[in-house]
């Protein structure tokens, strides 16, 4: 019997398969005497309903169970894998299935040449339930070790379906799966058809030892000494055979080393050399493994490229795509590392397949120098004509990500975009131009106008609706900004004459823009003009916007108007998103009683938002296929995100503390900290903190949980004492009445700025946890009349000058570096982080502790050995702080920084320092 396929076949017979008429033939199992052949045909016809999705009802179901069960009295060993295989599908559905498990059972245990024993098995584990897996443990302990392979993975598959159901019973089986994962031997292969030979083809099969190191994964996955363990005794050479198990390998090492930095050294040692292993399958996986590592090494990195660099001139093209895309995705973050590959993947650009030649092209886009983004430039230009869209838009976006990283290319690159903006494609190609030109407009102030100016052309001749309107809205936002803003109202005028209604409307909208508030009379009263044509527009949508906007052109006040037409607030859309998505999807129905409150969702600047927009787009990368972890990870929030959520929580401390009579009369919170924990998360006593910023008042913000059992804590109080008592004078404290086992709750100790609101004390302060403990009566569950007066003291923890800043968003970091300078004061500090392994650490820690906000892109290091950050923010009395942050990274002596701050302020530069020094 061949086995080849041959698609072509035209009559397969089993196509078109009718369930009732299956069901009717199906009294052939209870003829006699049992013709296999014929039964075979039928059970296949049952199984391909069953496989595409067929349901049969459970009457049927049962029936056929039993019909089906009869079979078991013919010896042909084709239609015993038959009959397995259809009872395993049948299993769901089917009533009484108990009844056939000794009938089974037999068949899992018989010789040692039978093509059935494997499908015995996974059928024998789908009729099993939890009380009686422990009557087939024997079973299963002989065929996991058995010398066929493809009855050991039987058992072993199925063990690990049993997992769920039986985890006690199943981990006990540890042994027998250690000894099949440290069988390298390999036994029978897996049957491919169905014979009446009783003989089992032979063919090499190393999956067995694949199941084997999965099944053991999932019985130690919470023992991470085990799972070391594992790793290093499967991880030496020769030990695993299967390609398949050292990939699992590669990743478990992979998460060990993300989780335990105590096992980073010895995972990234094992990682180095499956590097060296003659499955190509595992080279890449360990080399992904290496790049993924959260505090890679040069030396680490390097090996891991050299691996891949001589993957890129292999003549397989699925090898070269592969090593192709991790080093696409790698070259996002560290470039330079990439680089010595750049000769061999320019080789690429030019090669037949057009995936491989994408990526060829975008990794020379992140690779590249600012010198050779020119020559890279012209070999794109040529080979933009013979791809499909969607690897234009894939280009397009590398380039997009160039034109924020080198300012100084816009130009060049504004000129190819423009090109390419008026060659043929589709919507999402335009779209993807269009976007890279407003982020260029957005980040690159030099570009504006001539990028306004293609786009004003484009729509000229625009077939998509939607985009026609995105960029009409952006002229009316730009537009009027720019040195000479009238030549744009003839490309807008142009729209309301000759485009549907949708543009139209845009149209109005984005004109009204260039006259309201307009200190130029003249353009004032041609917008008017224009603006009173449309309110004969045949669409009322278009006449009430006109009519509106000639109303607000007509009000005397020019700044109300304005700011109504121009509002550069925005809502946190990411917040905005979750709190809509919480809402419409909540199980209380109680909760659809009042109407969404759109007041409790934080507004932000248009400057803010655009920052983090550059930041999201600098760090995106372009979407691959990535491999599965072993184990769950967790997700960081990007910086829109992060942004929102503190905007919610400081809203969410305002609220709390402003429904506090005693400090009703503070004001508003200016300022709050991050939690800060004074307390390990073990002890009796957990105590965080976070800090309050009044106009003339620190707010202490104590959170207490007690947990000891049976334990009752009353008249909670922090007694915390500054060291500059001649600074700050206490106010109050606000104590916690009662606070049970497992009871968060909350302590104020508030106190006032001995030297008026416009000082900035800082200061180290020691604290004493005082507290009543009342023992809990077991016979009433209520505390005891009495108790006994303690105290417990907890860490210290210090008030700095960046208590006081908030970071701030700004387009244009350079001007505001030089203005301040001028005009404020400076001071400088350098330090030497030896604990820093990274600059990205280093980047993140200092911009933390600093309190200022990360500009131009500047929270991402391109470049690894040195890096420049630049940062921002605003004392919490509104003067403004800029800062950079020079650092240079060695092996030996970590992160080595300069700091210099300017204030607007007095004093403020050397406080900010002192935060960190």
């Amino acid at each position: 019997m061949s086995y080849g396929k041959k698609d072509e076949d035209a009559d397969l017979g089993l196509v078109k398969v009718d369930r009732t008429q299956v069901f009717q033939e199906a009294r052939l199992f209870n003829s006699s005497p049992i013709q296999p052949r014929r039964c075979r045909i039928l059970l296949t016809k049952i199984a391909l309903l069953l496989y595409t999705g067929e349901k049969f009802p459970t009457n049927e179901a049962t029936t056929l169970f039993f019909g089906i069960s009869k079979l078991f009295q013919n010896k042909d060993a084709s239609l015993r894998q038959m009959v397995h295989l259809v009872i395993k599908e049948l299993a769901n559905s089917a009533e009484d299935i108990i009844m056939v498990t000794s009938t089974i059972m037999k068949d899992t245990g018989g010789g040692s040449d039978a093509i059935y024993r494997p499908n015995a098995i996974r059928a024998l584990c789908r009729i099993i339930d939890a009380t009686t897996v422990q009557s087939i443990e024997r079973v299963m302990k002989t065929a996991i070790v058995d010398k066929n392979s493809s009855v050991s993975s039987a058992a072993l598959v199925s063990s690990y379906h049993l997992l769920p159901i039986a985890k006690d019973v199943v981990r006990r089986w540890q042994s027998e799966t250690q000894e099949a994962a440290a069988n390298s031997k390999s036994g029978g292969g897996f049957s491919l058809g169905f014979s009446s030979s009783n003989q089992m083809p032979m063919n090499n099969s190393s999956m067995t030892q694949y199941h084997a190191i999965g099944l053991l994964y999932q019985m130690r996955m919470h023992d991470r000494m085990a799972l070391v363990k594992m790793v290093q005794q499967f991880g030496s050479p020769g030990a695993v055979k299967s390609a398949p198990a050292t990939v699992m390998l590669v990743r478990l090492a992979s998460q060990l080393a993300e989780e335990d930095a105590s096992l980073r050294k010895p995972m990234s040692q094992l990682l180095i050399g499956w590097l060296r292993h003659k499955s190509e399958m595992v080279n890449f996986e360990a080399a992904k493994a290496i790049c993924d590592l959260r505090d890679v090494t040069d030396e680490e990195i390097n090996q891991a490229v050299h691996v891949l660099q001589m993957f890129l001139t292999s003549p397989r093209a699925v090898t070269k795509f592969a090593a192709l895309r991790i080093l696409h995705n790698f070259a996002s973050f560290k470039p330079i590392a990439v680089a010595p590959c750049n000769q061999d993947i320019e080789l690429l650009i030019s090669n037949s397949n057009r995936s491989i030649a994408t990526f060829a092209i975008t990794t020379l886009l992140k690779t590249g120098n600012e010198a050779s983004v020119d020559r890279l430039m012209k070999q794109i230009a040529s080979f933009m004509s013979e791809i499909t869209d969607e690897f234009k838009i894939t280009i397009v976006e590398a380039i997009r990500t160039l034109c924020l990283k080198f300012p100084s290319k816009q130009a060049g690159m504004l000129t190819f975009l423009s090109g390419i903006l008026r060659d043929e494609g589709g919507y999402d190609f335009k779209k993807a131009v269009i976007e890279s030109m407003f982020d260029l407009i957005k980040f690159v102030p030099d570009s504006k106008d001539e990028a306004l100016a293609h786009l004003c052309e484009f729509i000229e001749d625009c077939e998509f609706t939607k985009l026609a309107v995105r960029i009409l809205h952006l002229i009316g936002l730009e537009g009027p900004k720019t040195s000479n803003p009238t030549k744009y109202i003839r490309y807008i005028y142009n729209r309301v004459v000759l485009e549907n209604a949708i543009v139209r409307a845009a149209a109005v909208t984005a004109l009204a823009k260039f006259g309201v508030g307009q200190t130029d009379a003249d353009v004032k009263s041609s917008v008017k003009v224009l603006l009173t044509r449309c309110l004969d527009d045949v669409d009322d949508e278009v006449r009430d916007r006109a009519a509106l906007n000639l109303k607000l052109m007509g009000e005397k006040d020019d700044q109300m108007a304005s700011n109504f037409v121009k509002n550069d607030s925005m809502f946190a859309l990411p917040y905005f998103e979750h709190q809509l998505v919480m809402y419409v999807t909540s199980e209380d129905k109680s909760n659809f009683e009042d109407p969404f409150d759109i007041s409790k969702i934080p507004v932000v600047t248009r400057e803010q938002a655009d920052a983090e927009d550059r930041t999201k787009k600098l760090t995106a990368t372009t979407p691959t296929l990535k491999a599965p972890k072993a184990g769950p990870t967790k997700t960081p929030a990007s910086g829109a995100e992060a942004a929102a959520a503190a905007s919610a929580q400081a809203q969410k401390y305002t609220e709390e503390l402003t429904a506090i009579p005693d400090m009703a009369e503070f004001g508003s919170v200016l300022k709050s900290s991050p939690v800060i924990e004074l307390t390990e998360a073990e002890t009796e006593y957990v105590v965080s903190l976070v800090k309050h910023i009044f106009k003339e008042h620190i707010v202490l913000q104590f959170d207490v949980k007690n947990t000891l059992p049976d334990t009752v804590l009353e008249n909670v109080s922090v007694v915390a004492s500054p060291s500059e008592e001649d600074e700050l004078e206490e106010v109050f404290i606000l104590q916690s009445d009662k606070l049970a086992t497992d009871e968060p709750g909350k302590v104020y100790v508030a106190f006032k700025k001995v030297n008026g609101e416009n000082t900035l004390p800082v200061s180290s302060f020691t604290n004493i946890l005082r507290f009543t403990s009342k023992e809990i009566d077991p016979s009433t569950g209520e505390p005891e009349e009495t108790g006994y007066d303690d105290e417990y003291e907890v860490s210290e923890f210090e008030l700095t000058g960046s208590d006081y800043i908030i970071p701030t968003f700004a387009s244009n970091f350079n001007h505001l570096w030089e203005q301040i300078g001028a005009s404020g004061e400076e001071a400088e500090e350098t330090l030497q982080l030896s604990s820093m392994k990274s600059i990205a650490d280093a980047t993140e820690q200092l911009t933390q502790a600093l309190s200022l906000q990360p500009l131009d892109g500047t929270d991402v290091p391109v470049n690894q050995s040195t890096h420049t950050l630049k940062l921002l923010g605003k004392t919490v009395s509104g003067g403004r702080v800029v800062a950079t942050v020079r650092m240079a990274f060695s092996s030996k002596s970590g992160v080595t920084t300069k700091i210099t701050v300017r204030s607007e302020e007095e004093n403020v530069a050397a406080l900010v320092i002192a935060s960190v020094a």
